[in-house]
């Protein structure tokens, strides 16, 4: 599923209100922090975030993958902007303890930034209790 640039009929770039989340890349809203279910997760490049729901992307093709904690099928995303890869949503988990991530969302904390002084500062504290 790498490379793969997601085909776009109509580019929906919505402006959240709040505290959010954004691309690193070029500045579109993706999450708002209300939807942030953990900061305690990771991907292939370290640190990764888990949300209930993003805005402003687009969907690559799903696929299965093996991941840390089992077997998926999840679908990349990418900035309905400017294209980036930024993680991925769990469509389907085959192990029953891992079907909370189901319809979630995984943004790559190196791709995303929180809207802080620095384009590059993200708060890296401890998990969100969801």
């Amino acid at each position: 599923m790498e490379g793969v640039w997601p085909e776009m009929e109509k580019v929906f770039n919505d402006e959240l209100d709040g505290k959010l989340y954004s691309c690193r890349g070029c500045g579109t809203h993706l999450a708002l922090a209300d939807d942030l279910i953990s900061k305690d997760f990771y991907c292939g490049n370290g640190k990764a975030f888990l949300f209930r729901n993003v805005s402003n992307v687009t969907f690559g093709v799903p696929g299965e993958r093996m991941l840390i904690t089992g077997m998926y099928i999840i679908v990349d995303i990418f900035c309905c902007s400017c294209g980036q890869n930024l993680g991925w949503k769990y469509e389907s988990a085959r192990e029953k303890t891992q079907k909370f991530k189901e319809g979630k969302f995984i943004l790559d904390r190196g791709m995303i930034d929180d809207g802080a002084n620095s384009q590059h500062n993200i708060d890296t504290a401890g998990p969100v209790d969801a």
